[in-house]
């Protein structure tokens, strides 16, 4: 017998015919005789629908409390349907909204974080022979005020009660098999990986892979939640892929286990600005106070008393951004405030890049023999990043997916 917690998304239960595979899939758990509790998110479409209407409503500024009570009805009506059709086969189940269980969070309204899980209600119904039903993405506050996680907050409900249960395992169903050594639309030859380490998945969730929610990831990571990707739509599930400890990795490591690219990027260049200390901090700092996030950096080495400054921001900010350093253009001395918001960043990630030498440059050579002109680099120990122009996306991951032979099993 084993303890379970399963996770599954909007398309996975998009519809009533979905819900009642689901219900069948925690049937076949119970029949051989695990614990099964259950995290779900909102109908697909639903979350969107509910945006929509408090935008309506509120002249598209709702307040944030109340956007937090209209949007956990998402998930109220996904568990209770999920739990009818449980009962109805035979299989007692009861559901928990996340302020019913309780889930504890933070009063930071529509991106709160989880402080802790009361799991007492759950252990009563679980020796009940009960299978319990809770609704990701919310919880509450200690004023008893709804709260919700944020886009993709599902998987982190689950691997939070996963951890509080210290479930066997977390099991995150979602419309793919599993993680994939790169996008299989972009790359035919991409191949499921059996394991990978939360390390490397936590890399590629960062640099755009959109199998998990990184805020999991890391969660799961920081308490050693054992934690599967699965299909929903596969009887099977797929087969999976199983997210481990570096520790319990047995075979060797090869090199490069998987290629990411995210095109919400965008490059901002500011030129001719005066070679002195705190002048980055008076680019950036006008950029963070402004909620933008910065990625890559570069600073030229100064001629002449000058230095070119260039950092990337998410492509949604681009206009703001460069609104804001024209804004200061004159103050901080710069001679010219451009960008490009045709980019994209493109990763090699894997454990086995700290006990190799030559990856980057493999990565360089390749590109070049492509024609593919790197914009900016950066490294960490696990992963070396470079921006080239959007149109080579899909020719600099085809090539790279080949170079470092990951459609070879």
């Amino acid at each position: 017998m084993a303890l379970i917690v399963q996770k599954y998304g909007g398309t996975s239960v998009g519809s009533v015919e979905r819900i009642q595979n689901v219900a069948r899939r925690i049937a076949k758990f119970k029949a051989q005789g695990d614990d099964v509790v259950v995290v779900v998110s909102a109908m697909s479409g639903e979350t969107n629908r509910l945006v929509a209407l408090a935008d309506a409503v509120s002249g598209n500024n709702p307040n944030p409390r109340e956007m937090d009570v209209v949007l956990a009805t998402g998930e109220q009506v996904t568990i209770g349907l999920l739990a009818m059709a449980l009962n109805s086969i035979g299989v007692p189940a009861k559901s928990y909204t996340g302020w019913q269980v309780a889930v504890k969070t933070d009063s930071a309204h529509t991106k709160a974080r989880i402080d802790n899980i009361d799991d007492t209600a759950i252990h009563k119904d679980l020796k009940e022979g009960k299978v319990v039903i809770v609704a990701g993405f919310q919880g509450v506050d200690a004023d008893n005020n709804i709260t919700t996680l944020g886009r993709g907050g599902s998987d982190t409900s689950a691997v939070a009660l996963a951890a509080a249960l210290k479930a066997d395992e977390c099991q995150i169903y979602t419309d793919v098999d599993g993680v994939y050594t790169t996008d299989p639309r972009v790359v035919p030859e991409a191949r499921r990986l059996d394991k990978i380490t939360f390390e490397e998945m936590l890399e590629l969730a960062s640099l755009g892979s959109k199998v998990l929610q990184i805020r999991s990831v890391e969660f799961a990571g920081k308490y050693r939640v054992r934690l599967r990707v699965l299909s929903s739509l596969e009887e099977d599930g797929g087969g999976g892929t199983l997210i481990t400890f570096e520790e319990d990795e047995q075979m060797e490591r090869v090199v490069v286990s998987g290629i990411a690219f995210d095109k919400n990027q965008a490059r901002i260049n500011v030129r001719g600005v005066p070679d002195k200390p705190g002048i980055a901090y008076q680019i950036l700092g006008a950029i963070a106070d402004a909620n933008i996030e910065v990625d890559m950096i570069i600073q030229n080495v100064g001629a002449e008393g000058t230095t070119d400054f260039s950092f990337t921001v998410p492509r949604v900010d681009y206009k703001k951004a460069l609104e804001i350093l024209n804004q200061i253009k004159e103050h901080i001395g710069a001679n010219e405030v451009s960008g490009d918001d045709t980019v994209v960043k493109v990763s090699i990630v894997g454990l086995g890049m700290r006990s190799h030498v030559g990856v980057a440059s493999t990565m360089f050579r390749t590109l070049a023999e492509e024609g593919i002109n790197i914009q900016m680099i950066s490294t960490s120990e696990i992963k070396v990043s470079v921006l080239i122009a959007e149109k080579y996306t899909e020719l600099a991951t085809r090539v790279l997916h080949s170079v470092f032979g990951l459609d070879k099993a």
